[in-house]
């Protein structure tokens, strides 16, 4: 077995996460079968594979940044619950 009942219960108190005797059990055969999977990849033989970061060769997928026309003010601010002229007005959630 590749992961411990102590270990998903460590986990889940990390999480803050309450789990009744039964998820744990089923968490550990869970987990445990996911890692068993993931040590099968060890042992293939990746020599000569290169490494890579993604799935397609993106170089730079960003435009560049130049000034465009934006919405104005007024038009982004109509939609709005309530509005003071620049900008939405919320509920204080910080004393």
């Amino acid at each position: 077995m590749k992961i411990t009942r102590e270990e998903v219960q460590h986990v889940a108190k990390l999480a803050r996460l309450d789990l009744t005797s039964a998820e744990v059990d089923r968490m550990t055969g869970q987990l445990d079968a996911i890692l068993s999977y993931v040590a099968k990849l060890d042992e293939l033989d990746t020599t000569g594979v290169p490494v890579t970061t993604h799935t397609q060769q993106v170089v730079n997928a960003f435009r560049e940044d130049e000034v465009r026309p934006s919405l104005p003010r007024e038009r982004a601010l109509v939609n709005g619950p309530e509005q003071n002229g620049e900008s939405f007005v919320v509920p204080r959630v910080i004393g």
